[in-house]
């Protein structure tokens, strides 16, 4: 029999590291326990005293929020930021967090291997980036779907909500009125199938960015084995602002989703005559 050959770069799914009373545990989910963790326990001391003049940890926090706040504020509006901005923070400090965990040092590279021809292989790593698990960032995506849809209903109604999918837009009479309504029904359900994609668009969009980053990683620190620790370290300053722009873009985007379908149309004013 020919002998095995090592597959290159990480495997596409999370691996299996646990089974307690046969409930699954992968390397991903350590890895977004250990986030979540941190973040709580990191919220906790920022705003256990606070203070009228913030200062260290609190005041970092503090402009963090604020700075979240305005951005999102400028975007959506003060009146729906109001309802969502727990959303839309939440989950830009966790992704950013999470992108910027999988860049320490031993994860990905502490677990169990064998000695392969270009050194020693990890075949199943105690550790793997959060975002490198398409089951995180599907599970995100499904989140705010639902979120998407009880903010919808919230802000237009059942009615409302359809008639901002189907109903035709502008002012017209006869015939035209009657191709307008043809139009934007077919244009109302061409955009429901692009709803139903939006959670798929955003997960793999984080999922391979993240998992690329690493597998870029991997190669570059198994390119030259003598120089192994050297050649990863201009790409992780790389990695540092890709996992930014993937937090932002990710935020970003579950935002206009969201602007889009609760904007309402400014009615012109009624015109009054003066007698």
């Amino acid at each position: 029999m020919a002998p095995e050959q090592d597959e290159p770069g990480l495997s596409q799914k999370a691996l299996e590291i646990a089974r307690p009373f046969g409930f699954p545990i992968t390397n991903s989910m350590v890895v977004t326990w250990m986030v979540a963790v941190a973040l709580i326990v990191f919220a906790q001391v920022a705003t256990r005293r606070m203070k009228a003049i913030p200062e260290g940890i609190q005041n970092f926090w503090e402009w963090l929020v604020e700075g979240l706040y305005t951005f999102l504020e400028g975007i959506i509006g003060s009146h729906l930021v109001e309802r969502t901005f727990w959303f839309f923070a939440s989950i830009f400090i966790f992704i950013l967090s999470a992108n910027w965990m999988g860049l320490i040092p031993g994860v990905g590279t502490i677990g169990w291997g064998h000695q392969g021809a270009h050194g020693f292989k990890i075949d199943q790593p105690l550790f793997r980036g959060a975002n490198a698990d398409v089951n995180l960032t599907l599970a995100m995506a499904l989140v705010f779907f639902a979120c998407w849809i009880i903010w919808a209903l919230q802000e237009d109604g059942a009615v409302g909500f359809l008639k901002e999918l189907f109903a035709p837009k502008g002012d017209a009479d006869g015939l035209m009125k009657v191709v307008m309504v043809v139009v934007f029904f077919a244009s109302g359900c061409l955009e429901i199938i692009s709803i139903l994609f939006r959670p798929v668009s955003l997960s793999f969009r984080l999922y391979g960015n993240v998992f690329a980053g690493e597998n870029m990683l991997e190669a570059m620190s198994t390119l030259v084995p003598r120089l192994g620790w050297l050649l990863p370290i201009p790409f992780y300053f790389l990695e540092l602002l890709v996992g930014l722009v993937q937090a932002l873009v990710f935020m970003l985007l579950t935002a206009v989703f969201t602007l889009l379908i609760c904007q309402h149309e400014e009615e012109p004013a009624a015109a009054h005559e003066i007698d």
